[in-house]
C-alpha cells in the first residue's frame, strides 16, 4: 500500500512546480519567483530575462532544457513502475526502485548544480552591467547574495512530494527487512545512502553568519556597496535568507520597514568595530554610540565583542555605552 502510494504520488508530481527560487530586492519589496515544473517555467519568468538581460546572462526559455521533455517521461515510469511493485508485492522489486529513485535524486540535482553553474559563469562581455569577477549563479539549495538580490532556492511542491515518497520508499524497504529476519547490517547499507543525502540537504539549510566583503556586498537596505568593515551587521532570517548591511542604522532601518516581518528574524550579528571586525552576535555586543565614530550612513553605532576594547576606543573619543535591547526593540 505504501508503494502504490509513492506511485500516486509521482503522478501528481507532474502537476505541480518541483522547485523554486525566490528574489527580493529593495526595489522588489513582494519579491520574484521563478517556478520549475517538471516540463515548464512557471513564475516571473519575463521579468527575470529582463533583468538577466542587463549583467548578461542568457534568457530562460523552456525549449532550451532537453531534461523538460524528458523528465515528465521518467516520472510517469517511476510512478507506473511503483503501481506494479505495489500490487505485485515484490521485495527485491521493491528494492531495486528504491536504489534507482536514490540514484535518480542524486543526478538531478547534479545536474540543477550543472545548470545553474553554466547560466550563472558564461556571461555576455558586452552586457549593460559587468562585475569583474562577479559571477550570478543561484545557490543549488538555501539563500545567496547575488548583488543587491537575495536568491532563495527550495523546493516547491513537487521537491516537498519528491522527498515524502523517498521516505515512504525508505520505510517500506526497512519494514520489508525487518520482516524477514534479516541482520540489522543489511537495513543500515540500505538506509544509509539516502540518510547522508538527507543529512547534507538538511546542513546546507541551515544558514550561518557570512563574513561582508568590502567593496563587493551592497547593503540591503540602501544599495550602497560597503565601503567600511567597522560598522557592518548581518541578519539571518528563519528561513536562511541573509541580509547585509554597511551601518547599524541602516540594519535597524530595514527591520522597521512596513513589509518586513520581524517574526522571521532569526539571529542578527554586528561587525566588530576592533580587533579582526569578525561578526558577534548582537546580544553579545557592547555597543558604543558615537558621533565622532562616522559610519557609512550615519548611524554613528559601533559594536565590541569585550568590554577592554570598548573601554580603549571611550577614552579617546567621546560618546555613551547602550545596551542593544534600547537599540532594536522586536
Amino acid at each position: 500500500m505504501l508503494v502504490v502510494l509513492c506511485g500516486l504520488i509521482f503522478f501528481a508530481i507532474l502537476f505541480v512546480p518541483m522547485w523554486q527560487i525566490q528574489l527580493s530586492a529593495p526595489q522588489y519589496p513582494e519579491g520574484l519567483v521563478l517556478l520549475i515544473y517538471p516540463n515548464k517555467l512557471g513564475g516571473n519568468v519575463d521579468i527575470v530575462n529582463g533583468l538577466n538581460h542587463y549583467i548578461g546572462m542568457k534568457s530562460l526559455h523552456a525549449q532550451d532544457f532537453f531534461e523538460f521533455t524528458i523528465l515528465p517521461y521518467i516520472i510517469g515510469c517511476f510512478a507506473v513502475a511503483f503501481l506494479i511493485t505495489g500490487i505485485r508485492g515484490s521485495r527485491k522489486l521493491l528494492n531495486v526502485m528504491f536504489i534507482l529513485l536514490l540514484c535518480f535524486g542524486v543526478i538531478a540535482m547534479i545536474d540543477f548544480w550543472r545548470w545553474e553553474h553554466n547560466y550563472g559563469h558564461n556571461l555576455d562581455p558586452q552586457a549593460a552591467i559587468v562585475v569583474p569577477g562577479m559571477t550570478y549563479d543561484p545557490p543549488l539549495i538555501g539563500f545567496k547574495q547575488l548583488l543587491n538580490f537575495g536568491a532563495y532556492s527550495v523546493p516547491h511542491i513537487g521537491g516537498w512530494l519528491f522527498i515524502a515518497a523517498g521516505l515512504i520508499l525508505l520505510f517500506a524497504v526497512i519494514s520489508e527487512w525487518r520482516s524477514f529476519g534479516k541482520k540489522n547490517r543489511s537495513v543500515t547499507a540500505t538506509a544509509a545512502p539516502l540518510a547522508i543525502l538527507l543529512f547534507v540537504l538538511s546542513s546546507s539549510c541551515t544558514a550561518k553568519p557570512e563574513p561582508i566583503i568590502v567593496g563587493k556586498d551592497n547593503c540591503a537596505f540602501c544599495t550602497m556597496t560597503v565601503s567600511d568593515n567597522r560598522f557592518g551587521g548581518e541578519i539571518i532570517t528563519r528561513k536562511g535568507k541573509i541580509y547585509k548591511f554597511d551601518d547599524a542604522g541602516c540594519l535597524l532601518s530595514f527591520v522597521q520597514q512596513d513589509n518586513f516581518d520581524r517574526s522571521q528574524v532569526k539571529e542578527i550579528y554586528l561587525t566588530d568595530f576592533s580587533n579582526s571586525h569578525s561578526l558577534i552576535r548582537s546580544d553579545k555586543a557592547l555597543l558604543l554610540r558615537c558621533d565622532a565614530l562616522k559610519a557609512p550612513m550615519g548611524g554613528n553605532i559601533s559594536a565590541f565583542s569585550n568590554a577592554d576594547s570598548l573601554e580603549f576606543v571611550m577614552k579617546k573619543y567621546r560618546g555613551s555605552a547602550i545596551h542593544w535591547s534600547e537599540f532594536y526593540k522586536p
